[in-house]
């Protein structure tokens, strides 16, 4: 990024300082570290944007502060300087973060819009709905594995999971709940798959009061096929693992987003 490889010197007075207002400046690193923290590997690019959203909403970096250069971001949050350009490309796309080149140069929290945190749409309680969408889940995919599927069975999973494959960003999500679906149909109670529908419903009207992100949708695709791979195998405990890990990347998208 051009914070960490200026071009050469550009006119205009050099930026702020993170958390300095005119007085003595503040460490950076040092300021922001207790809030970003290293995030866990298995969700790196949702936990990274929901720490850095949080941090912005906060007002801990304010409008026209400079971020840290990315060397030290990506340090304080423990992910790859690749993963962190891709969240930070997202907050540009928002609006919320602006690029500048020269000697001054660098990443900077944008002005003029509100920064405040996003309602949870429809009136959903997102950590009901959070909650219980990770409890269902997760006892679907074990479930799943531990009674074992027949060939019938397996075929409608393979072709679910293929679904979301194919499925074009616009599409996504609605092959995402097929297959979700698809997952609490062949765990063989139906009250199971009611409750499940209602919990995703919900889910939905979360998911449609934040941007697709396709670094996100190829991190899905993924973890549902670890889930898939594990039910078919009969290993409870790795689809209930995978399955986790999916439930988590989720929350902390719309926990950075909406609240």
């Amino acid at each position: 990024m051009h914070g960490d490889d200026p071009a050469p010197a550009a006119p205009g007075p050099p930026p702020r300082p993170v958390g300095s207002s005119g007085g003595e400046p503040v460490d950076a690193p040092t300021g922001l570290a207790a809030l970003l923290g290293p995030v866990r590997a298995d969700s790196g690019f949702e936990e990274a944007l929901e720490r850095l959203l949080r941090t912005l909403r906060l007002g801990l970096v304010a409008a026209g502060e400079r971020l840290p250069p990315e060397r030290e971001l990506a340090g304080l949050l423990g992910v790859s300087r690749a993963t962190l350009r891709e969240v930070l490309e997202v907050l540009r796309s928002q609006g919320l973060v602006v690029s500048r080149r020269g000697r001054y140069g660098g990443t900077f929290v944008a002005g003029g819009h509100d920064r405040g945190a996003g309602a949870p749409p429809g009136g959903v309680d997102m950590a009901d709905t959070l909650r219980l969408r990770e409890v269902l889940d997760v006892g679907v995919a074990e479930l799943c594995a531990a009674q074992g599927l027949g060939d019938e069975e397996a075929g409608r999973l393979r072709a679910a999971l293929a679904g979301t494959a194919a499925a074009a960003p616009g599409e996504y999500r609605r092959a995402d709940t097929r297959f979700h679906l698809t997952l609490a149909a062949l765990a063989g109670s139906p009250s199971l798959s009611a409750h499940y529908a209602q919990a995703r419903a919900s889910l939905n009207v979360l998911l449609d009061g934040i941007p697709l992100l396709e670094r996100n949708l190829e991190h899905s695709q993924r973890q549902h096929a670890r889930v898939v791979t594990a039910v078919l195998a009969g290993d409870a405990r790795a689809a209930g693992d995978a399955m986790r890990e999916h439930c988590a990347g989720t929350a902390a998208l719309l926990r950075g987003f909406l609240t």
